[in-house]
């Protein structure tokens, strides 16, 4: 077992005075516990945290916050630890905020179609809490048996049905919010449309840099009179490409499109010990489906016929619960499967325009042959979202820097055909130093401006989501000279302080907190 790195903060008195705070289970200090929390979903990034807190309320949270605040302690928010960005791990030296225990539903509103939960609630537990009475929550990521509800807003997590429902974002109300000097406060309201600032849309994907989410309230949605998935196998992965792509230009909107490719198919076949899928098929194409009876039929009838214009060997349609469930199980189950043939593999998070999905895969492919690395292809192909899986053996010499450097050529693939390099599963630590080649440092610098307004001291998850010098050397010395406007005066772009990883020669911001104190 490798030696904990060398602590600078004093935490023997931290952990006395969160043990006056809080229960005695909710302070874990013993290593063998602390290890448990060393890495998210993206075990390439191991940090063990010094400390771990499991607060169960708002003013649980509030508290340890302004003891944070007090004794100048950085902090990192968990919620499930199912991440796959390296978003929720303790990378410098901060206290890890672990919400798994805040699991209340703390009102249900069916009248008007909304549910209030803390953010340690499970994501399929709240479409479970709400089906009896006809309604789900419609984001629905891979790992919703187990990712938690305040995971999803700090992600902006999306799922199967994204393609027509929309992200986390498209189902989030109000958002009640501990900022990182202790305070609380709530952002958005219980309208879909509420006046001034979006700042529950800034909180929504910020990846724990600006405060804590400790009360959600989501948008229900009634469930659809009729759900039909059909799964198509084709020839060739750039033919089920062109069915995505036949499908979408003829008007269809299904529910979701999901694509795996020849490599998962046996993965999974395997694992559930049956041919559901057909092994020798180079890609299967899975289309739900959903809405009235009329509509849906036609719908099907339509992506059928295009499918086999694209080169579909073979279709299958369910329209039972059971059957629809067999056909998606083993999409759901894509990763495990995976992860049983081989334990480690990395899993990029890449955005393509349907239209590039042919090339950008045959483009991987080569990539592939070039490293010496196999990769595996899963993904939301309705909305062009990449989830290859590269696999290796931990043991071999330089692997990682192999795996890393591949993932990077795919995320640049993505960018070169007008893509993005996430589309749900965050930047965190993993896509940092790649943000740059995205965004302008002006872009950057307006980012870390509001980043500053809540979090004026840069102790909420520091070193996340924006290029540092320790790991981004060339991003940050793009960065030193960016200019930007506030209030009608040019300032030089802030940092944040050297707590959070940042050059702490750059100025602070002129904007602070109180900016946000009241909505």
């Amino acid at each position: 077992m490798a030696e904990p790195p060398a602590l600078t903060l004093p935490w023997g008195r931290i952990e006395r005075r969160l043990r006056q705070l809080l229960p005695a289970r909710a302070v874990v200090a013993r290593r063998p516990e602390l290890l448990t929390y060393d890495s998210d979903g993206l075990t390439l990034h191991r940090h063990e945290p010094p400390l771990v807190v499991l607060p169960e309320t708002t003013d649980q949270v509030a508290a340890v916050l302004r003891l944070c605040q007090d004794e100048g302690v950085p902090f990192v928010a968990r919620g499930s630890g199912t991440g796959l960005s390296g978003g929720a791990v303790a990378e410098q030296e901060s206290l890890l905020v672990v919400t798994s225990r805040m699991r209340s539903v703390l009102a249900l509103d069916l009248e008007n179609q909304r549910i209030t939960v803390q953010p340690g609630v499970i994501n399929s537990w709240v479409t479970r809490a709400v089906a009896g009475d006809g309604f789900y929550y419609a984001p629905d990521p891979s790992s919703q048996v187990v990712c938690s509800i305040g995971g999803n807003v700090a992600e902006n997590a999306g799922g199967v049905h994204c393609l027509k429902y929309g992200v986390t974002s498209n189902h989030v109300l109000e958002l009640e919010v501990v900022l990182p000097d202790g305070r609380i406060t709530r952002l958005g309201g219980s309208l879909a449309e509420m006046p001034g600032l979006d700042l529950r849309g800034v909180f929504i994907g910020s990846e724990g840099t600006l405060g804590i989410a400790t009360a959600i309230t989501l948008r229900l949605l009634p469930q659809p009179q009729t759900v039909q998935v059909l799964l198509a196998d084709f020839p060739s992965m750039e033919a089920a490409g062109e069915a995505v792509r036949l499908v979408t230009e003829a008007g269809v909107l299904p529910a979701g499109m999901e694509i795996m490719d020849n490599f998962t198919i046996n993965a999974v076949d395997d694992l559930f010990g049956c041919d559901e899928y057909p092994r020798d098929a180079a890609a299967v194409l899975l289309i739900e489906l959903d809405g009235r009876l009329e509509e849906v039929s036609a719908a099907a009838e339509r992506a059928m016929e295009l499918c086999h214009l694209a080169g579909a060997r073979s279709l299958r349609r369910a329209e039972s619960e059971a059957d629809r469930a067999l056909l998606w199980k083993g999409r759901k189950s894509a990763f495990a499967a995976v992860g049983r043939i081989t334990p480690t593999y990395y899993v990029q998070d890449g955005v393509v325009p349907r239209s590039a999905l042919p090339r950008v895969l045959a483009a991987i492919e080569e990539l592939s042959r070039r490293y010496g690395l196999p990769v595996a292809n899963v993904f939301h192909a309705g909305d062009g979202n990449l989830h290859p899986l590269i696999l290796y053996n931990a043991s071999d010499v330089d692997v990682q820097e192999r795996v890393q450097a591949l993932g990077a050529d795919i995320l640049r693939l993505c960018i070169d055909a007008g893509g993005s390099i996430t589309g749900e599963h965050g930047v965190g630590a993993d896509k940092r130093c790649y943000m740059d080649w995205m965004f302008s440092p002006e872009d950057l610098g307006t980012m870390q401006l509001v980043r500053n307004a809540f979090d004026p001291e840069g102790r909420a998850n520091p070193g996340k989501l924006f290029p540092t010098p320790r790991s981004c050397g060339e991003s940050a010395r793009r960065a030193r000279s960016v200019r930007v406007q506030v209030n009608g005066m040019e300032d030089v772009t802030p940092g944040v302080p050297a707590a959070a990883g940042l050059d702490p020669s750059l100025p602070e911001a002129s904007l602070s907190s109180e900016a946000i104190e009241v909505f």
